[in-house]
C-alpha cells in the first residue's frame, strides 16, 4: 500500500496505523477479560509485544498519541471492570423498561438496573402485573423479597456459558423474585423512546407469524417467540444465519435509499449526511444496541466526516479506527462472539474485494470457519451454494415484503396475509434443505490455540493472494499446510485414542455417556429430562446440554440408548434426542414398551425393529463393550422398582448403574449375581430410600457418584446416605459440585477423572 501524502496534523490517517493499533487493543481486551490459563496469557501477551513493536517502531511519529489512545483505554476498561454487587433490602428497588421484558406463561426475564448495577431478574408474574407492563413506560420494583446468586457457568463440555454472555452486559448475579410490587413512571425522553419501541413491538406481534418474525429480526434484533426457534435453526445449518442479523448489510440498503432520496431533492453531502445519521441512531435504538449494526454505522459515520472533511483513509483502517471508538465506548466488546464475527467478516471483505463473487464468498466462509468450529461446532459444507441461492431471496423478497408489509398492514390486513403465504412457501422449501442435513458437518470443538492458528493461516492466505498473486508456490504450500491441520484435528476428534464414561450435568436427572477409543461407539444410559410439576410445556434441556456435548465431540450418530424407566428426569428428553440425531438401537427393560406414556415418547421417531427389551442375564454385545443386564428379574411397567440394571467392564474396572432402584432391588442383584464393581452410581439420586448399607459392603466400590440437581426440592442427596458412604469410607463425586463428571481411559494413558467445574475454596 502506498503512503499518503498528509500533513503532520493528520499522521494519524498514515496508512495501517489505526488497523494495528487496533489489534493491539483487541489482543489487550482478550488478555484482560478473557485469558484464565497461562498458556493463554502467554500466548496473548506475546501478540502484544508483537504489534507493540509494529506500532511504536512503523509509527514512531504517533507514539504519543497512541499512548494516550492506550492510557484512555486502560483507564475506562478499569472503571468497567466494577462488578454488580446487590444485596435483597426492604427498601431495595429494580428499574427496567417492558420493551425488554421476556414473559413465557407466568414467568418474567429481564436485565433490570439496580444500585450496585445491572442485574438479571425473574420471578412469578400475574395479570394485573401483565396489564402495568402492557403500558409500556417504565417499571419499578420494590418490597423486594428473592435470593441472589451468581449466575452459574456452564457444568457440561460444549454447553453455551451464560455466565460469560451476561458478564459481557456487566451482569454477575441474578435475583429470582418470590414477592414485590409493581409501580409505573412516565417521566423522561428515555422513557418516552422506550415506550415507542414498546408499541412498535406490540404493532409487529400483530402482524401473521412469519412476517412477525422477520419484522422483528430486522428491527429490533430479536426474536419474538421461541416457536420461531425453528427457523433459526434452518438458517444456522445451512450457513446463512448471518442475513437475519441487523449487520452491514442493514446499514448499506438504509444509507443506499436516504442517500437516493436526498440525490433526487438535490440535497447536499452534509445535509445528505445528517439525515443518515439519524436514521441510523433511530436503527441503533430500535435494535438494542445490536453490535453488527453498530460496526457497520460507526463505520459509516466516520468514513463520511473523513470524506467531508477531505481526509483519505484505506478502508482497512477505517475499520480499525471503528474499533478502536467501539471498543473504548464497550470494552467487553471482544467478550460478545457477534462482535468477534461481525468484525471478521468486515476486515475479510476488505481482504477479499478483489475477487469474484464465488471466490469471495468461499474464502469469507474459509476465514469464518475456525471460529463457528470453536463457537458451534458444526458446518456446511455447501454454505457457499446455499449463500448464493438463499441470499438473493433474502434480498430480493423477504426484505421488500417485509418492509412493504410495515406500510400495507394497518391499511390492509389482507394484503399482509397475501405476503405471509409467499414467505410460508419460501420457509417451507429452506426447511425442507435444512431437514435433509446436506452438506452439514458435524466437525467437533476445535481448542482455543487451534482456533487461533488456523484463523493465522487463512488470514496469511488471503493477505498473500490479495498482494503477491504471483507467489503461487508459496501460497499452495500454506493452502496444503492449512487443509493438512484440518485433516488431523479431524481424525484426532472423530478417532479419538480414549474412551470415556461421563456422568452428564442434566440437573435433577439421569444422563451417563459412554465411549470406546478410536473405532468410537457411542451410547447413553437415560438422557435426562425436567420434571415438570405446572404441566405446562417446557423446553427439552436436551438442546442446551446433550446435543452441545455430543456435537462438542463429532458425534452424530448413537449406537444405543439405554432407558432404565418412565420417570421424566431419566426419559423426559428422548422424543426431542430421537428427532435430532440418528440412534441405532433402543435398550428397554422388558414391558416398559406397554406404558402408554413411553410410547407416546418414542412414536413415530423410532422404528420397532430398532427397540430390543431386556431382562436380568440379557447381554448387549459390541466388539469393544459388553453391557450386562443385571436387573430386572421379570417384565415391569417401568416404575422405579423395575429400572433396567447395567453392569460393563471398561481398561479393568467395573461399572454398575441401577436407575431409581430402590434397597430390595440392589439386595436381589447381589443376591443373585455376588457382584463387586469399582465404579457405582448411587440409585435415585442419593436418596434415602437407596442405597443399601449391606450392597454397598458387598459390592465394595472404590467410588460412587450421584447425580442430582442444584438445590433440588428434594433434598438429595440425603443426609442418611452420605452417612451411610462416610460410615464405610467410600469416596463420592456429585454432578452438583463437579458439574459433569469424567472418566476417561486408553491404551496410552493412565485412566483417570476428571471434574468440569474448578473445586469453589472456601
Amino acid at each position: 500500500m502506498s503512503r499518503l501524502k498528509t500533513n503532520w496534523k493528520f499522521d494519524v490517517l498514515k496508512p495501517g496505523f489505526f488497523l494495528v493499533l487496533a489489534l493491539l487493543m483487541v489482543d489487550l481486551s482478550f488478555l484482560y477479560y478473557q485469558c484464565n490459563a497461562l498458556m493463554q496469557k502467554l500466548v496473548c501477551l506475546l501478540i502484544v509485544c508483537y504489534f507493540s513493536y509494529l506500532l511504536f517502531y512503523k509509527f514512531n511519529s504517533l507514539k504519543w498519541f497512541s499512548l494516550v489512545v492506550l492510557c484512555v483505554t486502560f483507564f475506562v476498561t478499569y472503571i468497567d471492570k466494577k462488578q454488580t454487587n446487590f444485596t435483597i433490602r426492604p427498601r431495595s428497588i429494580i428499574v427496567f423498561y417492558p420493551d425488554q421484558v421476556e414473559i413465557f406463561d407466568d414467568w418474567f426475564t429481564v436485565d433490570g438496573q439496580a444500585a450496585g448495577g445491572k442485574i438479571k431478574v425473574s420471578g412469578k408474574i400475574n395479570s394485573s402485573q401483565i396489564k402495568q407492563l402492557k403500558l409500556g413506560y417504565k417499571v419499578v420494583l420494590y418490597n423486594l423479597a428473592g435470593d441472589v446468586n451468581p449466575i452459574a457457568p456452564a457444568s457440561n463440555y460444549g454447553q453455551f456459558d451464560l455466565q460469560r454472555f451476561y458478564r459481557s452486559k456487566k451482569i454477575t448475579q441474578e435475583v429470582k423474585l418470590t414477592s414485590y410490587k409493581v409501580k409505573v413512571e412516565k417521566r423522561g425522553l428515555r422513557n418516552y423512546l422506550h415506550h415507542l419501541r414498546f408499541k412498535l413491538k406490540v404493532f409487529l406481534q400483530k402482524m401473521p407469524p412469519i412476517i412477525s418474525f422477520f419484522s422483528s429480526e430486522l428491527i429490533l434484533g430479536e426474536n419474538p417467540s421461541q416457536r420461531f426457534q425453528s427457523i433459526l435453526n434452518n438458517y444456522r445449518d445451512l450457513g446463512v444465519i448471518h442475513i437475519l442479523s441487523i449487520s452491514g448489510l442493514h446499514v448499506g440498503i438504509y444509507t443506499l435509499l436516504i442517500s437516493t432520496c436526498c440525490y433526487f431533492f438535490k440535497l447536499t453531502q452534509e445535509e445528505t449526511f445528517v439525515f443518515c445519521l439519524i436514521i441510523l441512531l433511530i436503527g441503533i435504538f430500535l435494535s438494542n444496541g445490536q453490535v453488527g449494526f453498530i460496526r457497520a454505522s460507526l463505520t459509516y459515520i466516520l468514513g463520511q466526516l473523513l470524506s467531508i472533511n477531505k481526509l483519505q483513509i484505506n478502508k482497512s483502517d477505517l475499520l480499525g479506527l471503528t474499533a478502536v471508538l467501539h471498543l473504548i465506548f464497550d470494552p467487553r466488546l471482544m467478550m460478545n462472539t457477534g462482535a468477534i464475527l461481525s468484525y471478521i467478516l468486515a476486515l475479510g471483505l476488505e481482504m477479499t474485494n478483489h475477487m469474484t463473487k464465488f471466490k469471495q464468498s468461499f474464502s469469507l466462509n474459509n476465514l469464518l470457519l475456525p471460529l463457528l468450529l470453536f463457537y458451534f461446532f458444526q458446518f456446511n459444507l455447501l454454505t457457499v451454494f446455499f449463500n448464493l441461492l438463499i441470499v438473493p431471496y433474502f434480498n430480493w423478497v423477504v426484505m421488500p415484503l417485509t418492509f412493504l408489509n410495515l406500510l400495507l398492514f394497518s391499511i390492509s390486513p389482507k394484503c399482509s396475509f397475501l405476503i405471509e403465504r409467499v414467505l410460508k412457501q419460501g420457509e417451507k422449501v429452506i426447511a425442507q434443505i435444512s431437514n435433509s442435513k446436506i452438506g452439514l458437518l458435524t466437525f467437533g470443538k476445535i481448542n482455543w490455540w487451534q482456533c487461533l492458528f488456523l484463523l493465522i493461516m487463512t488470514s496469511i492466505i488471503l493477505i498473500r493472494i490479495n498482494e503477491k498473486p504471483n507467489c503461487q508456490k508459496i501460497t499452495k504450500n500454506f493452502i496444503s499446510c492449512l487443509l493438512f491441520t484440518y485433516g488431523l484435528i479431524f481424525l484426532t476428534i472423530h478417532f479419538p485414542l480414549q474412551g470415556q464414561v461421563t456422568f452428564i450435568d442434566v440437573g435433577q436427572g439421569d444422563s451417563i455417556f459412554i465411549s470406546t477409543p478410536f473405532f468410537r461407539k457411542v451410547y447413553l444410559i437415560d438422557v435426562g429430562g425436567k420434571l415438570n410439576f405446572n404441566g405446562k410445556k417446557i423446553n427439552p434441556q436436551v438442546n442446551k446440554i446433550t446435543l452441545p456435548f455430543l456435537k462438542a465431540q463429532g458425534i452424530s450418530k448413537i449406537n444405543g440408548i439405554f432407558i432404565t424407566h418412565q420417570d421424566a428426569d431419566h426419559v423426559g428428553d428422548l422424543r426431542p434426542l430421537l428427532s435430532q440425531i440418528k440412534v441405532k438401537k433402543l435398550y428397554i427393560a422388558q414391558g416398559l414398551i406397554q406404558n402408554p406414556s413411553f410410547q407416546k415418547r418414542i412414536i413415530g421417531k423410532i422404528k420397532k425393529s430398532q427397540i430390543r427389551q431386556l431382562l436380568a442375564g440379557n447381554k448387549v454385545n459390541d466388539s469393544q463393550i459388553s453391557f450386562q443386564t443385571v436387573y430386572p428379574f421379570r417384565p415391569g411397567i417401568g416404575k422405579n422398582e423395575d429400572s433396567l440394571s447395567l453392569t460393563f467392564k471398561l481398561a479393568g474396572k467395573r461399572w454398575l448403574f441401577t436407575g431409581d432402584l430402590g434397597q430390595e432391588g440392589e439386595l436381589e442383584i447381589i443376591n443373585q449375581y455376588h457382584l463387586h464393581a469399582d465404579y457405582f452410581k448411587l440409585g435415585h439420586h442419593g436418596s434415602r430410600t437407596a442405597s443399601n448399607k449391606e450392597f454397598l459392603k458387598a459390592l465394595r466400590p472404590e467410588r460412587v457418584f450421584i447425580s442430582a440437581g442444584r438445590k433440588n426440592r428434594f433434598g438429595h442427596p440425603h443426609i442418611e446416605t452420605i452417612e451411610t458412604l462416610q460410615a464405610q469410607h467410600i469416596p463420592w463425586a456429585s454432578t452438583q459440585d463437579c458439574g459433569m463428571i469424567t472418566w476417561t481411559y486408553g491404551a496410552f494413558t493412565r485412566p483417570k477423572f476428571k471434574r468440569f467445574l474448578p473445586v469453589i475454596k472456601k
